[in-house]
């Protein structure tokens, strides 16, 4: 592999072959333009390399290359993927968590009494709505359609994910009720910090880092002092940023001696924070995020959360968006656990680039079609009418 400085990377610039983050994830194919975003999110990762087995083409090399290829790219058509899911049932039950979690928060800023039956109430309602709708509710976390209501959004995101995980590990159902109220909250103690460092746009200065890494106290002090919410609740809300290694905080702590319900929240806010996006960086698509934890090797994640966490959302999540070797693009409905590579996905645009109707319902299971295989997951936002 070459090493390219990510410095000087440059919009515009195409490759003979893929180009990969330090991590080995793929940033862009080959021949395909390099984007701002692309070079700002491996900025955002601190990331200064990025690494080609390729070299750098000039206009007229990469004219020619493209070419001879045998299989033009069809031009990519604008169309929505949120407009028939804002009018199902399951996202209006998605919505009304956030809405009801985010009156939750508003109440807490403002300094009003609420207790912890407020949060238990959603913790029942997101159970039950869960149980109705999991691939729905892991299509929009992907998606990222709700805007607004940040906090409230990314905490129900993290305890959708949070609950999956621990009924994969097959967690008793009081724990499990206890894991997703703890996610709910477990970031609320961003409330007691400016907004000037919460929202800021580029690095933190070292101070600034501390007082992001003392919102687990602030949580801490708002579960116990204010909602008057169990111990076990506060205990996962707390910890969920130490680490397996032991190089966590607040209290440094390792492997087993981190609460359970701590390392499935802190495998599921980790998740959910790649693939949102924030004023800070640029989101991650969902199979991007996944080889990402896949790719920890016990250092901030336990290692048996993060099979369970996979065994659910397989390496292409539902919903990721995908585009197949034909170049059609299909968004992923269902999983095939013993072919991970190979889930059922529902077609968007054919080869041709013709865009399927919301009553064109075309679902292809590529594990019996041979011939059809992902070649790479895509942007959600790249197909929600705001690119060509």
């Amino acid at each position: 592999m070459n090493k390219i400085k990510t410095k000087d990377l440059k919009p515009g610039q195409i490759f003979s072959s893929p180009v990969f983050t330090e991590d080995n994830n793929m940033l862009v194919p080959e021949m395909v333009p390099l984007k701002q975003k692309d070079i700002d999110l491996l900025n955002s990762w601190g990331m200064e390399f990025a690494l080609s087995e390729g070299h750098l083409l000039d206009i007229d090399e990469s004219l020619l290359k493209k070419n001879k290829q045998s299989e033009p790219e069809p031009e990519l058509i604008r169309f929505s993927l949120s407009d028939v899911r804002q009018n199902s049932v399951p996202y209006r039950a998605y919505k009304s968590l956030i809405d009801k979690l985010n009156s939750v928060f508003s109440a807490i800023k403002s300094g009003d009494d609420v207790s912890m039956h407020a949060i238990d109430t959603i913790t029942v309602q997101l159970l039950q709505d869960l149980k109705n709708n999991p691939d729905s509710f892991i299509g929009y976390i992907l998606g990222g359609e709700v805007v607004g209501s940040e906090l409230a959004k990314n905490s129900v995101n993290t305890a959708i994910l949070s609950a999956l995980t621990a009924q994969e590990l097959k967690l008793p159902n009081h724990k499990i009720n206890n894991i997703v109220s703890a996610a709910l909250v477990h970031d609320v103690g961003m409330l007691r910090l400016s907004k000037g460092i919460t929202e800021k746009k580029g690095g933190l200065s070292d101070a600034e880092l501390e007082q992001i890494k003392s919102h687990p106290i602030h949580t801490s002090k708002i579960i116990t002092k204010e909602l008057y919410g169990p111990k076990e609740v506060n205990f996962i809300a707390l910890h969920h940023h130490e680490r397996w290694d032991g190089q966590g905080y607040p209290d440094g702590l390792m492997e087993s001696a981190i609460e359970i319900g701590a390392r499935i929240v802190s495998v599921a806010d980790a998740f959910e924070a790649m693939v949102t996006k924030k004023s800070y960086r640029n989101s991650m698509v969902g199979y991007q995020a996944v080889k990402n934890l896949m790719a920890d090797n016990g250092r901030r994640f336990d290692p048996a959360v993060i099979i369970a966490f996979t065994k659910i959302m397989g390496i292409y999540p539902i919903g990721s968006i995908v585009r197949l070797n034909d170049f059609s693009v299909a968004r992923v409905v269902s999983l095939n656990t013993e072919a991970p590579l190979r889930p059922v996905v529902q077609m968007l645009m054919d080869d041709k680039g013709k865009v399927y109707g919301s009553r064109d319902v075309v679902t292809v299971d590529l594990l019996a079609d041979k011939k059809l295989f992902i070649k790479n997951a895509l942007d959600p936002d790249e197909y929600n009418g705001t690119h060509v």
